[in-house]
C-alpha cells in the first residue's frame, strides 16, 4: 500500500503531485490516497496552461500592458469593467484568505482556496466575460481587459507558486510584463493590496452568476445542447432588475440566450422550466427546445440501466468473500461507484419529477 511517488510524478507531473498531498493535507486526518485526484489536478495545471495561451494570442506584439494602478487612477482615460472590477475584488479576498491558512498551517484550505479562485472565478467566469472587449473594437476596454486579466493572473501564479513551482515559474516568466525581480520564488508573497477590494462589483456580479448558473441548470437539467441558443424571462425583486439590464450581455453570452426578458412584472410563459434564485425567478419557455415526452422516455431509460449497473455493485459488496479477497483498491472502487450510482439515479428521479411537472403546465 505504498504510493511511489517518482511514479506519480512521471504519470502526472510533480507539480499536480504536490497539490494533491497539499489537497489532502488536513490536519489530524489520515490520508486515503486517489491516483484519480492527482490525475485532476493534472487537468488543473492544464487550465492554467490555456490561460497563459489565451493571453499570449490576445496580446499584440510590443503592446504595453498597463498597470492595474494605474488603471484605476482618477486621471486614467480607461475605465474598468464591472467584471475586471470584480476579479480584482475577488483577488484582494483570495490573498487575504490564502495567507491566513497559511499562517493556520492550513494547507489543504490554501489548495481548495486557489484551484475554486484560479479554476472557476478566474478561467469559467473572467476569462468567458471578457472575451466580447477582446474581440470587440473598443481598444480602451480591451487595453483594461487585458491589462487586468495580466495582473490577476501574475498573482494567481505568485499564490500557487509554493505548491506548484515549476509550471508556475516556467508561465511566470513568459508573462509580457515588467518585472521587479528576476524570479518568482523571490517575488513578494502577494498580499490583499494585490488586488482592489470592491464589494459593490462583487454584490452585482453575484446577482448576475446567480441568473446565468440558474439558465445553465436548466440547459443541463433538459439535456439541451450548448450551441442551442435559448430565451428566458427573469421576474426580479429589488435592485435586480438595473444590475442585470445593464450587464445584458455578460448574461446572455454566459448563458447562451439570445433573448431575455427582465423585469419586476414579468409573468410565467406557458410550459416553462423554472427556477428560483434569491432575487429573482427565472423562466425559460419550453416550446420549440425539447419534445417533453420524449425525454421522459430516454431518462426512463437511463434510470433503468442505472437501476441494473447499481444492483450489479450492490451484490459484489454483499458478498463476503470479494470483499475478504479482492485488493483494497478494488474494494474501495465499487464503494465509490455504489455511491456514483445512488447520486445519479436521484440525479435523474429529480429531473424525470420536474418533467412531469412542466408537461402538465402545458396540458
Amino acid at each position: 500500500n505504498v504510493v511511489d511517488p517518482l511514479k506519480m510524478s512521471g504519470a502526472y507531473g510533480t507539480d499536480a503531485l504536490r497539490f494533491t498531498l497539499a489537497a489532502y493535507a488536513a490536519q489530524g486526518r489520515d490520508i486515503k490516497f486517489d491516483e484519480k485526484r492527482v490525475e485532476g489536478y493534472r487537468h488543473f495545471l492544464n487550465k492554467i496552461w490555456n490561460v497563459a495561451r489565451f493571453i499570449s494570442i490576445n496580446i499584440k506584439e510590443g503592446e504595453e500592458i498597463i498597470s492595474v494602478r494605474e488603471l484605476c487612477n482618477n486621471d486614467s482615460q480607461i475605465t474598468l469593467s464591472l467584471a475586471d472590477r470584480w476579479i480584482l475584488s475577488r483577488l484582494s479576498t483570495v490573498c487575504s484568505e490564502v495567507n491566513k491558512s497559511l499562517e493556520d498551517y492550513r494547507f489543504n484550505d490554501t489548495a481548495s482556496i486557489l484551484y475554486q479562485f484560479i479554476w472557476h472565478e478566474l478561467c469559467d467566469w473572467y476569462v468567458e466575460m471578457i472575451k466580447p472587449e477582446l474581440y470587440g473594437e473598443n481598444e480602451e476596454s480591451k487595453r483594461a481587459a487585458i491589462s487586468t486579466l495580466v495582473h490577476v493572473f501574475e498573482a494567481a501564479l505568485a499564490l500557487i507558486h509554493p505548491f506548484m513551482p515549476f509550471i508556475s515559474e516556467e508561465i511566470w516568466q513568459q508573462l509580457p510584463m515588467k518585472k521587479k525581480v528576476d524570479s518568482l520564488c523571490i517575488r513578494k508573497y502577494p498580499t490583499l493590496e494585490d488586488g482592489i477590494e470592491n464589494k459593490e462589483a462583487e454584490e452585482k456580479m453575484s446577482v448576475i452568476m446567480d441568473a446565468v448558473t440558474a439558465i445553465r441548470s436548466i440547459r443541463g437539467e433538459l439535456n439541451i445542447p450548448p450551441s442551442l441558443e435559448l430565451r428566458a424571462s427573469i421576474r426580479t425583486l429589488d435592485s435586480a432588475e438595473a444590475i442585470l439590464n445593464t450587464n445584458i450581455t455578460y448574461v446572455k453570452k454566459l448563458a447562451k440566450a439570445k433573448d431575455i426578458e427582465i423585469g419586476n412584472d414579468v409573468q410565467s410563459p406557458g410550459n416553462a422550466a423554472t427556477a428560483i434564485k434569491p432575487d429573482m425567478e427565472i423562466f425559460v419557455p419550453l416550446k420549440g427546445l425539447i419534445d417533453i415526452d420524449a425525454e421522459i422516455n430516454r431518462l426512463n431509460k437511463e434510470l433503468a440501466r442505472t437501476e441494473k449497473e447499481l444492483m450489479f455493485v450492490k451484490k459484489k459488496l454483499a458478498n463476503e468473500d470479494f470483499i475478504s479477497k479482492a485488493p483494497g483498491t478494488v474494494v474501495e472502487e465499487n464503494k465509490a461507484r455504489h455511491n456514483d450510482y445512488v447520486e445519479k439515479l436521484q440525479g435523474i428521479r429529480n429531473s424525470i419529477e420536474k418533467l412531469e411537472q412542466w408537461g402538465k403546465q402545458e396540458e
